[in-house]
């Protein structure tokens, strides 16, 4: 799957849990910019894995911190 198609499939998911309508960009942190709490993180990340069919693994959790390197994760775990 290629990151464009990935990308707008993450956007759909993602926007149910942007409550203030922040502009996401490839930089945007989950727990800074978009003031996600442990437990939204938790649901975002299910909502994740279940569209795409994927497991990210606690230690991949961990290593991602913007929207960008979500959705290369993503790309990198469907290929």
């Amino acid at each position: 799957m290629d990151r464009n198609t990935t990308e707008e499939r993450i956007a759909s998911l993602i926007a149910p849990f942007n409550k203030k309508e922040i502009a996401i960009t490839d930089a945007s942190t989950f727990s800074g910019d978009l003031e996600f709490d442990s437990l939204t993180v938790m649901d975002f990340v299910a909502a994740i894995e279940d569209e795409f069919d994927i497991i990210i693994s606690m230690n991949q959790q961990a290593e991602i911190e913007t929207y960008g390197q979500l959705i290369d994760s993503v790309v990198k775990l469907t290929s």
